[in-house]
Protein backbone atom coordinates (compact mmCIF):
# COMPACT_ATOMS: atom_id res chain seq x y z
CA UNK A 1 0.00 0.00 0.00
CA UNK A 2 1.30 3.36 -0.69
CA UNK A 3 1.11 6.39 1.34
CA UNK A 4 -0.65 9.63 0.68
CA UNK A 5 2.44 11.27 -0.96
CA UNK A 6 3.00 7.97 -3.16
CA UNK A 7 5.66 6.96 -1.42
CA UNK A 8 5.61 3.27 -0.36
CA UNK A 9 5.12 2.90 3.51
CA UNK A 10 8.05 1.02 5.41
CA UNK A 11 5.52 -2.09 6.72
CA UNK A 12 4.30 -2.95 3.31
CA UNK A 13 8.15 -3.24 2.16
CA UNK A 14 8.30 -5.43 5.25
CA UNK A 15 5.89 -7.65 4.88
CA UNK A 16 6.38 -8.21 1.35
CA UNK A 17 9.75 -9.65 1.88
CA UNK A 18 8.72 -11.68 4.84
CA UNK A 19 6.11 -13.12 3.05
CA UNK A 20 7.81 -13.44 -0.55
CA UNK A 21 6.55 -16.72 -2.18
CA UNK A 22 4.12 -17.44 0.64
CA UNK A 23 1.14 -16.57 -0.32
CA UNK A 24 -0.86 -18.42 -3.06
CA UNK A 25 -2.10 -16.25 -5.64
CA UNK A 26 -5.29 -16.47 -7.57
CA UNK A 27 -5.85 -16.90 -11.59
CA UNK A 28 -5.73 -13.30 -12.84
CA UNK A 29 -3.33 -11.97 -9.71
CA UNK A 30 -3.95 -11.01 -6.34
CA UNK A 31 -3.67 -12.78 -2.81
CA UNK A 32 -5.87 -15.76 -1.95
CA UNK A 33 -7.13 -14.08 1.24
CA UNK A 34 -10.05 -14.72 2.82
CA UNK A 35 -11.08 -10.98 4.10
CA UNK A 36 -10.00 -9.24 0.68
CA UNK A 37 -14.11 -9.03 -0.41
CA UNK A 38 -17.38 -10.03 1.36
CA UNK A 39 -19.93 -12.08 -0.40
CA UNK A 40 -21.69 -9.70 -2.28
CA UNK A 41 -18.18 -9.25 -3.88
CA UNK A 42 -17.89 -5.54 -2.84
CA UNK A 43 -14.24 -4.79 -1.22
CA UNK A 44 -13.79 -4.61 2.09
CA UNK A 45 -12.83 -1.65 4.35
CA UNK A 46 -9.10 -2.60 5.32
CA UNK A 47 -8.00 -3.43 8.90
CA UNK A 48 -6.01 -0.21 9.57
CA UNK A 49 -2.63 0.03 8.02
CA UNK A 50 0.09 1.50 9.50
CA UNK A 51 1.65 4.13 7.32
CA UNK A 52 3.62 7.10 9.19
CA UNK A 53 1.03 8.17 11.10
CA UNK A 54 -2.33 6.12 11.38
CA UNK A 55 -4.64 5.24 14.18
CA UNK A 56 -3.48 2.71 16.58
CA UNK A 57 -5.46 -0.79 16.75
CA UNK A 58 -8.64 0.19 18.62
CA UNK A 59 -9.81 -1.54 21.64
CA UNK A 60 -12.42 -3.49 22.59
CA UNK A 61 -13.62 -5.13 25.88
CA UNK A 62 -11.44 -7.62 27.85
CA UNK A 63 -14.70 -10.39 28.63
CA UNK A 64 -15.29 -12.25 31.36
CA UNK A 65 -12.25 -15.28 30.92
CA UNK A 66 -9.53 -13.63 31.07
CA UNK A 67 -6.74 -15.05 33.43
CA UNK A 68 -3.44 -13.48 34.37
CA UNK A 69 0.11 -15.05 34.88
CA UNK A 70 -0.47 -17.46 31.83
CA UNK A 71 2.21 -19.48 30.23
CA UNK A 72 5.05 -18.25 28.00
CA UNK A 73 4.47 -20.37 25.16
CA UNK A 74 4.22 -19.13 21.16
CA UNK A 75 1.82 -23.02 20.96
CA UNK A 76 -1.45 -23.42 22.00
CA UNK A 77 -2.02 -25.78 19.32
CA UNK A 78 -1.65 -29.66 21.67
CA UNK A 79 -4.35 -27.97 23.98
CA UNK A 80 -7.01 -30.07 22.53
CA UNK A 81 -8.25 -30.82 18.87
CA UNK A 82 -9.48 -28.11 16.32
CA UNK A 83 -8.40 -27.16 13.38
CA UNK A 84 -5.18 -25.54 13.06
CA UNK A 85 -4.60 -22.33 13.02
CA UNK A 86 -1.27 -19.90 12.49
CA UNK A 87 -1.65 -16.14 13.49
CA UNK A 88 1.66 -13.84 12.58
CA UNK A 89 1.95 -10.47 12.03
CA UNK A 90 4.14 -7.56 13.44
CA UNK A 91 3.68 -4.80 16.06
CA UNK A 92 4.39 -0.84 15.13
CA UNK A 93 4.41 2.42 16.56
CA UNK A 94 3.14 5.18 14.94
CA UNK A 95 5.59 6.22 12.91
CA UNK A 96 5.34 2.25 11.55
CA UNK A 97 9.13 1.37 13.15
CA UNK A 98 8.40 -2.58 14.60
CA UNK A 99 9.05 -2.82 18.41
CA UNK A 100 10.66 -5.54 19.73
CA UNK A 101 9.43 -7.07 23.18
CA UNK A 102 5.92 -6.29 23.36
CA UNK A 103 3.84 -8.90 25.25
CA UNK A 104 1.20 -10.18 23.88
CA UNK A 105 -1.55 -12.35 25.67
CA UNK A 106 -3.79 -14.71 23.99
CA UNK A 107 -6.51 -16.63 25.00
CA UNK A 108 -9.35 -18.45 23.22
CA UNK A 109 -12.20 -20.72 23.86
CA UNK A 110 -11.54 -24.21 22.80
CA UNK A 111 -13.55 -25.96 19.82
CA UNK A 112 -16.51 -26.90 21.76
CA UNK A 113 -16.72 -22.78 22.63
CA UNK A 114 -15.59 -23.43 26.23
CA UNK A 115 -12.87 -21.32 28.14
CA UNK A 116 -10.72 -23.20 30.65
CA UNK A 117 -10.82 -21.29 33.82
CA UNK A 118 -8.93 -23.97 35.89
CA UNK A 119 -5.21 -24.43 33.93
CA UNK A 120 -4.28 -22.51 31.34
CA UNK A 121 -5.37 -24.37 28.36
CA UNK A 122 -5.41 -22.78 24.76
CA UNK A 123 -3.90 -19.11 27.20
CA UNK A 124 -0.07 -17.81 26.66
CA UNK A 125 2.20 -15.47 26.14
CA UNK A 126 5.07 -14.20 23.95
CA UNK A 127 7.18 -11.71 23.09
CA UNK A 128 7.55 -9.91 19.62
CA UNK A 129 11.12 -10.70 18.39
CA UNK A 130 13.98 -8.06 17.25
CA UNK A 131 11.81 -7.49 13.77
CA UNK A 132 8.50 -6.68 15.89
CA UNK A 133 7.41 -9.80 14.48
CA UNK A 134 5.51 -13.08 16.52
CA UNK A 135 3.41 -15.50 15.89
CA UNK A 136 0.63 -17.89 17.63
CA UNK A 137 0.15 -21.58 16.73
CA UNK A 138 -3.28 -22.82 17.98
CA UNK A 139 -6.78 -23.88 16.80
CA UNK A 140 -9.67 -22.01 15.66
CA UNK A 141 -11.90 -20.90 18.59
CA UNK A 142 -15.01 -22.51 18.61
CA UNK A 143 -18.33 -20.71 18.81
CA UNK A 144 -20.49 -19.96 21.91
CA UNK A 145 -23.78 -18.14 22.46
CA UNK A 146 -24.27 -14.81 21.82
CA UNK A 147 -20.59 -14.31 20.17
CA UNK A 148 -18.65 -14.53 16.77
CA UNK A 149 -15.86 -16.65 16.54
CA UNK A 150 -13.44 -14.43 17.93
CA UNK A 151 -9.86 -14.19 19.65
CA UNK A 152 -8.70 -12.23 22.84
CA UNK A 153 -5.30 -10.30 23.25
CA UNK A 154 -3.13 -8.46 25.65
CA UNK A 155 -0.67 -6.25 24.23
CA UNK A 156 1.95 -4.15 26.20
CA UNK A 157 4.91 -2.57 25.07
CA UNK A 158 7.64 -1.87 27.75
CA UNK A 159 6.84 0.80 30.07
CA UNK A 160 3.55 1.34 28.48
CA UNK A 161 -0.08 0.94 29.14
CA UNK A 162 -1.91 -2.81 27.99
CA UNK A 163 -3.66 -2.32 25.35
CA UNK A 164 -6.54 -5.08 25.10
CA UNK A 165 -8.51 -6.25 21.96
CA UNK A 166 -10.42 -8.82 20.52
CA UNK A 167 -9.58 -10.61 16.55
CA UNK A 168 -12.15 -11.68 14.33
CA UNK A 169 -12.54 -14.47 11.39
CA UNK A 170 -14.01 -13.04 7.88
CA UNK A 171 -17.45 -14.05 6.15
CA UNK A 172 -18.30 -15.89 10.00
CA UNK A 173 -22.34 -15.43 9.61
CA UNK A 174 -22.39 -14.46 13.07
CA UNK A 175 -20.69 -11.07 12.35
CA UNK A 176 -23.18 -9.57 11.51
CA UNK A 177 -25.51 -10.03 14.75
CA UNK A 178 -22.55 -9.93 17.20
CA UNK A 179 -22.77 -6.22 19.26
CA UNK A 180 -19.29 -6.46 19.65
CA UNK A 181 -17.43 -6.97 16.37
CA UNK A 182 -15.76 -4.68 14.88
CA UNK A 183 -14.48 -4.75 10.90
CA UNK A 184 -11.46 -3.26 11.42
CA UNK A 185 -10.08 -6.03 13.40
CA UNK A 186 -10.94 -8.67 10.98
CA UNK A 187 -7.42 -10.91 10.55
CA UNK A 188 -6.69 -11.63 7.08
CA UNK A 189 -7.22 -15.57 6.39
CA UNK A 190 -6.40 -18.47 3.89
CA UNK A 191 -6.61 -22.15 3.55
CA UNK A 192 -3.55 -23.98 3.06
CA UNK A 193 -4.19 -27.25 3.49
CA UNK A 194 -5.53 -28.42 6.32
CA UNK A 195 -4.17 -25.35 8.42
CA UNK A 196 -5.83 -21.83 8.25
CA UNK A 197 -3.50 -19.19 7.99
CA UNK A 198 -4.45 -15.69 9.63
CA UNK A 199 -2.42 -12.47 9.69
CA UNK A 200 -2.96 -9.31 11.59
CA UNK A 201 -0.56 -5.94 12.25
CA UNK A 202 -0.91 -4.22 15.31
CA UNK A 203 -0.42 -0.40 15.84
CA UNK A 204 0.42 1.00 19.23
CA UNK A 205 0.30 4.26 19.93
CA UNK A 206 3.85 4.51 20.63
CA UNK A 207 5.54 7.57 19.18
CA UNK A 208 8.25 6.93 17.45
CA UNK A 209 10.80 8.75 14.93
CA UNK A 210 10.86 7.83 10.89
CA UNK A 211 13.72 6.03 10.49
CA UNK A 212 14.83 5.31 13.71
CA UNK A 213 14.72 1.56 14.88
CA UNK A 214 12.79 0.22 17.99
CA UNK A 215 15.21 0.64 20.30
CA UNK A 216 13.12 -2.14 23.00
CA UNK A 217 14.89 -5.46 23.31
CA UNK A 218 13.68 -8.80 23.04
CA UNK A 219 13.35 -10.44 26.31
CA UNK A 220 15.04 -13.76 26.66
CA UNK A 221 14.31 -16.93 28.66
CA UNK A 222 16.83 -18.15 30.90
CA UNK A 223 17.46 -22.30 31.64
CA UNK A 224 15.50 -23.71 34.61
CA UNK A 225 17.63 -24.70 37.56
CA UNK A 226 19.07 -23.08 40.61
CA UNK A 227 18.39 -19.56 41.83
CA UNK A 228 19.91 -17.02 39.39
CA UNK A 229 22.68 -14.43 41.57
CA UNK A 230 19.81 -11.72 43.13
CA UNK A 231 20.88 -8.27 42.78
CA UNK A 232 22.71 -5.98 45.51
CA UNK A 233 20.29 -6.05 48.71
CA UNK A 234 17.72 -8.42 46.66
CA UNK A 235 16.16 -5.39 44.79
CA UNK A 236 14.74 -6.10 41.31
CA UNK A 237 17.39 -4.66 38.48
CA UNK A 238 17.34 -4.35 34.68
CA UNK A 239 19.64 -6.63 33.25
CA UNK A 240 19.75 -9.58 35.74
CA UNK A 241 18.38 -13.09 34.84
CA UNK A 242 15.73 -14.34 36.87
CA UNK A 243 14.57 -18.17 37.29
CA UNK A 244 10.89 -19.05 37.94
CA UNK A 245 10.46 -18.98 42.11
CA UNK A 246 13.09 -16.19 42.44
CA UNK A 247 12.24 -12.80 44.52
CA UNK A 248 12.97 -9.65 44.74
CA UNK A 249 11.35 -6.11 45.89
CA UNK A 250 10.75 -3.09 44.17
CA UNK A 251 9.84 -0.09 45.58
CA UNK A 252 9.84 -1.78 49.02
CA UNK A 253 7.29 -3.91 47.94
CA UNK A 254 7.85 -8.04 47.17
CA UNK A 255 7.38 -9.96 44.10
CA UNK A 256 8.19 -13.48 42.83
CA UNK A 257 9.08 -14.44 39.31
CA UNK A 258 6.38 -16.43 37.77
CA UNK A 259 8.56 -17.26 34.09
CA UNK A 260 12.40 -17.22 33.35
CA UNK A 261 13.34 -14.28 31.84
CA UNK A 262 16.08 -11.59 31.62
CA UNK A 263 14.85 -8.27 32.99
CA UNK A 264 14.60 -4.57 31.07
CA UNK A 265 13.77 -1.41 31.63
CA UNK A 266 10.24 -1.01 31.03
CA UNK A 267 9.41 -4.57 32.73
CA UNK A 268 9.25 -3.38 36.78
CA UNK A 269 7.36 -6.29 38.34
CA UNK A 270 4.20 -3.87 38.77
CA UNK A 271 3.91 -3.31 35.14
CA UNK A 272 3.99 -7.16 34.13
CA UNK A 273 1.83 -9.71 35.54
CA UNK A 274 3.07 -12.12 33.52
CA UNK A 275 6.37 -12.21 34.55
CA UNK A 276 5.92 -11.55 38.33
CA UNK A 277 3.58 -11.75 41.33
CA UNK A 278 3.04 -9.55 44.43
CA UNK A 279 4.37 -11.73 47.50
Amino acid sequence: MSTSDGMISRKTVLKAAAALGAAPLLVGGGVALARDQIDSGQPLGLTPECHDGDAPTVEQIEGPYFKPNSPLRSSMVNDGPGTHLVVSGYVFGRACQPISGVLLDFWQADNGGNYDNVTYTFRGHQFTDANGAYKLDTIVPGLYPGRTRHLHVKLQAPGRQIVTTQLYFPNEPRNSTDSIYDARLLMNVRQNGNTREASFDFVLNVAQTPGTPSPTPTPTATPTGGPSTPPPSGTWAAGTSYNAGDRVTYNGVSYTCLQAHTAMAGWEPPNVPALWQRS
